[in-house]
């Protein structure tokens, strides 16, 4: 018999999306806080595309050929801990029971690494289309340098009309239809539905047309969202497109199927009413009290998707068989692609001047042929930054091996893109841009630290010493801004030569953080030996002491290039016969995560202490008694003249000692 409400559903299929329809509506309920409309809406297309179309093995969860699945619109995650748990995740009734509980499996958007079958953190509209594109991109080059044998698998993002207002899906799409990602299918849940109301208040873009321009395949399913037959009919379109991404848009309606809250913005952002929940259930033939969740559905669905499990059973057998390269693949994805070096980049001489952004480059010409995981590129600013990968080529439908990923200049969706690559696994993806054009990737780099991913972003022209090109350009609360961010490592290193070490550091670590590597465009000294030294030993600690005296009076600390006129500072106020020490913190989280012993040794806070640098004072009390920087905009001169304007001299620091100590010489 023909489903009444879900056309071409099995009836395990309907069972399925019933209890997933009513859980949308329990779950906030219960919480009294989450979003009800869109999951009941969205639950057709989940089931349609968990049991016919996903490949997948809830008894392995993390399989590394499975297809990737992600919830762009994230306010929507009741709709996934649901389709986890009715096809077999451990998401379990207790888990569903405790929606938007504190420390739950089930938090109000879905976070990488806390509940089953979430790839992504989501949640900010948007992220998730550029994630899949990064995802799309890892899979492409692992496919063609291992071969379909072992990487065949597909990135599939539901998304909602606010992701694609945001202007991040204009960039991730754009490049995704530049570079022809076949493997990726973005499912448009186009319910005309905001929380302010109907989306014509804002939005009358013509998204078939939109996406087309961009270069993708578009299939409009029109109002059809209940019916699997026509659904899967879209997908396999879209499976059959071998040149570029797919867009199936799906005429949705909120809260279907509720009279009461159906096409209505409350569906969107608010739980539904006792009446209303109870009406809806009356409809989709559910018992009408809270969380009923059949025992026997996920064992019975499991054993429905056996085709998709043998898959997983199938891909071992040729990995099994698959000897070296099987081993290499393994390796790749179980470091994430860490390099193994054996040869270093010569060292640059001690006295020379040379900006560290220029150390990036010399390190990509030796480390990145060593670093199977690495990707590199920038927001059209590849050569200035120093991310050429001389050993490969461009990344696109006529290179789907290159690592050479030119992004265009869309900082944003190039920061959500690297994301993606990183939570794919297998990669330590790198993307390099202006250090004060951070803002523009300033979201994207905060869905990276949430979520732990292993993203090298490499940010150079870091403090008014860009000159010339101004204000507009030059970053002064940038540094602290982003140190305010939980889990970044913001690296601003002292030396060229200490630039090269921390690289290095970032592709050999299995598992490595979250890092923002702040490079200088001016030329600054190059560490003598004894510094090169001590800076070879503490800087992958975040702190350490750059010149030491027993003697000292007091200490004077310093990052990036203003570590050069700490020591400059040192070398005058030492012929005025007063004693310093110098320290350099290039990173103050990996720093603050030391043993309090080495950091008390480092600081001494029992010396006085003063610290310079070319950014915004606020947060160096913390660490010093006394900061001199920059907390107001630039100007434009070049960059010696700047620097003095502001005061961001070894002269600034010699004054303030001896004041600070009454000194009369």
């Amino acid at each position: 018999m023909a489903d009444a409400l879900y056309p071409g559903a099995t009836e395990l299929e309907g069972r399925a999306i019933r209890e997933i329809a009513a859980l949308a509506m329990d779950a906030p309920a219960a919480a009294k806080s989450g979003h009800s409309g869109t999951a009941m809406a969205l639950a057709p297309l989940g089931v349609m595309l968990f049991s016919r179309i996903l490949r997948h093995d809830p008894s392995d969860a993390l399989w590394s050929d499975r297809d990737r699945f992600i919830l762009s619109c994230g306010h929507a995650s009741i709709l996934q801990y649901g389709l986890a748990h009715v096809f077999g995740y451990d998401v379990q009734p207790a888990d569903l029971r405790a929606f938007r509980q504190p420390h739950s499996r089930t938090p109000g958007h879905p976070e990488n690494g806390v509940t089953a079958t979430v790839e992504v953190t989501t949640g900010p509209l948007g992220q998730g289309i550029a994630n899949g594109v990064g995802m799309a991109l890892a899979e492409r080059i692992l496919r063609h340098d291992y071969g379909s044998e072992l990487v065949d698998h597909r990135t599939w993002v539901m998304a909602g009309d606010g992701c694609l207002e945001e202007g991040i899906s204009h960039e991730a799409a754009s490049l995704a239809g530049s570079l022809g990602l076949d493997r990726l299918t973005v499912f448009y849940d186009d319910n005309h539905i905001t929380i302010d109301g109907p989306t014509e208040l804002a939005l009358h873009d013509d998204a078939p047309a939109r996406f087309a321009a961009y270069g993708w395949h578009v299939v409009n399913v029109g109002e059809k969202s209940n019916d699997l037959e026509a659904l899967e009919a879209a997908t396999r379109e879209a499976i059959a497109v071998t040149d570029r991404p797919t867009l199936v848009i799906v005429r949705s309606h909120i809260g279907f199927p509720s009279p009461e809250m159906m096409d209505r913005r409350e569906a969107h952002g608010s739980p539904f009413g006792a009446s209303a929940i109870s009406n809806a259930k009356a409809l989709l033939g559910v018992p009408d009290e809270p969380f009923f969740l059949d025992p026997e559905l996920p064992l019975q669905v499991v054993a429905s998707i056996s085709a998709q499990r043998d898959a997983r059973v199938e891909w071992e057998k040729r990995l099994a068989v698959s000897g070296a390269t099987g081993a290499l693949l393994l390796g790749q994805l179980n470091t994430n692609g860490a390099a193994n070096v054996t040869t270093r980049p010569d060292r640059y001489e001690p006295g020379s001047m040379v900006a560290t952004r220029k150390a990036m480059q010399r390190a990509m010409d030796v480390l990145a042929p060593q670093t199977r995981g690495l990707t590199a590129g920038s927001a059209d600013l590849t050569d200035n930054t120093g991310v050429v990968l001389n050993h490969s080529s461009a990344q696109g439908v006529a290179s789907p091996g290159g690592r050479q990923i030119h992004y265009g200049v869309r900082e944003f969706a190039m920061g959500a893109t690297l994301v993606g690559q990183a939570l794919h696994g297998g990669f330590r993806p790198a993307g390099s841009t202006f250090f004060v054009f951070s803002d523009y990737m300033r979201p994207a780099i905060r869905l990276a630290s949430l979520s732990g991913a292993g993203v090298l972003f490499v940010f150079t022209h870091d403090s008014v010493g860009v000159g010339e090109d101004g204000p507009t350009h030059q970053p002064v609360e940038h540094l602290m801004a982003l140190r305010t961010m939980p889990r970044l490592h913001v690296v601003r290193p002292s030396d060229a030569n200490e630039a090269m070490d921390l690289i290095e550091g970032f592709l050999s670590d299995p598992e490595p953080p979250t890092t923002a590597l702040v490079l200088s465009r001016q030329d600054m000294p190059v560490f003598d030996v004894a510094a090169a030294e001590v800076s070879a030993r503490g800087a992958r600690r975040g702190g350490y002491v750059v010149r030491e005296s027993v003697d000292a009076i007091f200490t004077l600390v310093g990052t990036g290039s203003e570590v050069a006129l700490c020591l400059a500072a040192s070398d005058e106020l030492a012929a005025l016969g007063l004693a310093t020490r110098v320290v350099a913190l290039p990173c103050w989280t990996c720093f603050d995560d030391q043993p309090s012993d080495y950091r008390e040794s480092v600081l001494r806070r029992s010396v006085p202490s003063v610290a310079l640098e070319a950014g915004a004072t606020l947060g160096w009390t913390k660490y010093v008694d006394a900061a001199y920087g920059i907390d107001s905009f630039g100007l434009s001169a070049p960059g010696g003249y700047v620097f003095d304007y502001f005061n961001v001299t070894s002269a600034t620091l010699v004054a303030h000692v001896r004041e600070t100590l009454g000194a009369t010489t």
